[in-house]
């Protein structure tokens, strides 16, 4: 575990402003290094832009210090920084005649092209300059793609509290600070949360209030309106790395944080957790996340990857950097991780998203599926509207639906499939190209209901022009066709038109 200490926040107004004044953004990055040596860094391959960074202005001094993490002139260090505040807040050190940097500062655009500043330890943002493989187990990361996915899923209103578990860098933190009027961050590494503190203050957002503890621990019997948690979700043979290891056997950490979420969540308030799940010889996975689901609350839960047990053993042998050890104990470590999967009679793990909406309805909806395909991010609208679509179904029966109106959802298209030529096609397929862009068969009659959907008509009269249309009996289609509507709607093709409006 790294023992340096951590820079001081003093003067990180006028860090920031220098850092601003030398277009030291997301979208200077970009422009300075180009698309090509841009994505080799997000892979670890830093010569790209190293030899895009030859020359000495402000930018390319604070590339080479703060993302490559190499040693700069102490001139060009001056001339890209306050540097006196700069030293005496531990941001950077002397080095003789040059300077280096003591962490990771990482721009990152905000939803709203904010410029904010990402916080973490020396070569251990995903993309750095080495990666976190070979560092101790107290060691903070940056922004990685698991980060980013939950921020963009969070449903973004505005709230009163909200808590960020497992703080890290301060992402999640730094996201809920902009909607929130109080925001609460813990981890169990103290560490973390100091670079929390950095991440908020060189971003200019709000102060969080900093717990250390586990899980719930630090808040109590507090209630939140939101809660969001990328957590060590890793299923391993024991603990050995505080950023990814639960420290508990098998998924039990990641059931433990979704059980106990319910009695924290305000009404109507929203918990978004990453998650690991166990593949269980002889069990349904589908049931085994059903069973985390705390009483009060719908639920949607989405499978998004699964790996069987040695292609997931090597995966997180290699972020660790075991597979550079020595053989044997490479060999040693992959045999003990089968081993706690052979005792949990675990064949395969699975990853995805977890979010809980505190509905305290008896009649609770949980959604559990797996979609491995491309979504668009950001997706915090599209869940928001997943549970409000949700809620409007368990209140509407079978004659409610068809007195209701509706709308075709935006970006839908149809396709039809068959043969060239022929008169009917086989099958009528709808689409979405937003959100979650989901894709549904449909018979020829829902696929005519949707396309008059323009929330005119009730569904009831649509169908009955249909049925006089096609020679249908009226009464049969209206009997049938509520199911298919139902689907639709949870589906998200159509939306439901809210009764206040005019007809």
């Amino acid at each position: 575990m790294s023992t340096t200490s951590l820079p001081a926040s003093d003067h990180s107004p006028r860090l920031r402003a220098a850092l601003l004044a030398a277009d030291f953004t997301a979208d200077g990055l970009l422009d300075l290094l180009g698309a090509s040596a841009y994505a080799a860094l997000a892979r670890s391959e830093t010569v790209p832009a190293l030899r895009a960074t030859r020359g000495d202005t402000p930018l390319e001094t604070l590339v080479r210090l703060f993302l490559l993490q190499g040693s700069v002139p102490h001139a060009a260090a001056d001339a890209a920084l306050p540097l006196d505040e700069a030293l005496a807040d531990g941001w950077v050190v002397r080095d003789g005649e040059e300077v280096r940097a003591t962490v990771d500062v990482r721009p990152y655009g905000g939803p709203e092209g904010q410029d904010w500043f990402i916080v973490s330890d020396l070569g251990c943002s995903v993309g750095g300059a080495s990666g976190a493989s070979g560092h101790g187990e107290g060691v903070v990361l940056g922004v990685g793609g698991a980060s980013t996915t939950l921020a963009g899923l969070t449903v973004r209103t505005p709230v009163s509290s909200a808590l960020d578990l497992g703080a890290g860098s301060g992402i999640q933190a730094l996201h809920a600070a902009q909607h929130a009027t109080r925001v609460t961050a813990t981890d169990l590494n103290p560490r973390a949360l100091g670079f929390t503190r950095l991440t908020l203050a060189l971003s200019e957002a709000p102060p969080a209030e900093l717990r250390e503890g586990s899980l719930f621990e630090p808040v109590a019997d507090e209630s939140y309106d939101l809660i969001v948690s990328n957590p060590p979700f890793v299923i391993s043979p024991g603990a050995r790395l505080t950023y990814r290891d639960g420290g508990m056997g098998g998924d039990d950490l990641c059931r433990t944080l979704v059980q106990q979420a319910g009695e924290r969540l305000n009404s109507g308030g929203f918990a978004h957790f990453l998650a690991n799940w166990q593949h269980v010889e002889g069990e349904e996975w589908q049931d085994r996340l059903r069973s985390w689901v705390p009483r009060g609350c719908d639920a949607w839960i989405v499978q998004r990857e699964v790996q069987d047990v040695t292609q997931y053993a090597e995966l997180w042998l290699r972020d660790s950097g075991d597979h550079r050890d020595d053989p044997r104990s490479y060999a040693a470590r992959y045999e003990a991780w089968l081993d706690e999967f052979e005792a949990r009679d675990t064949k395969a793990v699975g990853f995805g998203w977890i979010t809980l909406r505190k509905s305290d309805s008896e009649r609770p909806s949980v959604v559990v599926e797996e979609w491995p395909h491309p979504v668009e991010q950001p997706l915090g609208a599209t869940v928001r509207a997943h549970f409000e679509r949700q809620e409007y179904l368990r209140t509407h029966d079978d004659a409610a639906l068809l007195a209701a109106r509706f709308t075709l959802a935006p970006e839908v298209v149809q396709e039809q499939v068959g043969l060239p030529g022929a008169e009917d096609p086989e099958h009528v397929v709808l689409r979405q190209n937003r959100g979650m862009r989901r894709a549904t068969k449909v018979d020829t009659v829902a696929a005519g209901f949707a396309g008059v959907c323009d929330g005119t008509l009730s569904a009831g009269r649509i169908l009955d022009a249909i049925a006089q249309l096609t020679g249908e009996d009226p009464v049969l289609l209206r009997d049938r066709t509520p199911q298919a509507i139902r689907l639709l709607v949870e589906e998200g093709f159509l939306e439901p038109v809210p009764v206040s409006e005019p007809r």
